[in-house]
């Protein structure tokens, strides 16, 4: 298996979920351990990997800024031919990383690479810029496709996104008073960070089992 890659979870998984870093935190970030465990231990087979800027930054002090995510699609194309998953493979990521493989799905779709899309904590738009949506795309979308995001998340909230015009094969899980890694504040909303990630393996399993 390629260096470049983390998985976690059973090598044996009928379903295996590609997932890409957010913009600001590497493949192992709290956000993407917690994920992928939860998705793991649903039954997933998790494989993690790094855009080339980030995962230069673990070798050398410069922290070069991201750049931008339409110039990290061919990166995600070479990730998915480099893993040549066997069974179902859903692509996806945290953040920015989902936003490159939303930009990539429905050709990987069509050609039968892929069987879904899966993005957590999909950047709708800048914080406090509601104003530069990152939607476009997703309103023709084609892959069937899971955005799990907090009610809260600042990259877009509830009330914002149900009035975006969004592609009906866009299925969006909503995680009470979660933010941008949808963590709960348990005393205002009752639930704990532990809470949503069981919801998370729990409804993506449900999902995936209806991907062909």
């Amino acid at each position: 298996m390629d260096s470049r890659f983390l998985i976690t979870g059973p090598d044996d998984a009928g379903t295996t979920i590609l997932l890409a870093h957010g913009a600001g935190a590497p493949m192992d970030s709290k956000s993407m351990n917690a994920a992928a465990a939860a998705l793991a231990d649903a039954g997933f087979r998790v494989v993690r990997f790094e855009f080339g800027y980030m995962a230069a930054r673990r070798t050398s002090d410069q922290r070069k800024p991201p750049p931008k995510a339409e110039t990290l699609q061919p990166e995600y194309r070479d990730a998915v031919a480099a893993l040549g998953a066997k069974g179902k493979l859903v692509i996806g990521g945290k953040s920015m990383g989902g936003r490159v493989a939303s930009m990539v799905a429905d050709e990987l779709h069509v050609a039968g690479k892929i069987a879904g899309l899966l993005c957590l904590g999909y950047p709708f738009h800048p914080p406090e810029k509601p104003a530069q949506l990152r939607t476009a795309h997703l309103e023709n979308l084609q892959t069937p496709a899971l955005i799990v995001q907090g009610t809260r998340d600042p990259f877009g909230t509830r009330p914002e996104v149900e009035g975006y015009t969004l592609s009906k094969a866009i299925r969006i899980l909503w995680l009470e008073d979660g933010d941008h890694d949808l963590v709960p504040r348990k005393k205002l909303s009752g639930f704990s960070a532990a809470d949503h990630l069981q919801t998370l393996g729990r409804e993506v399993s449900a999902w995936a089992a209806n991907l062909k």
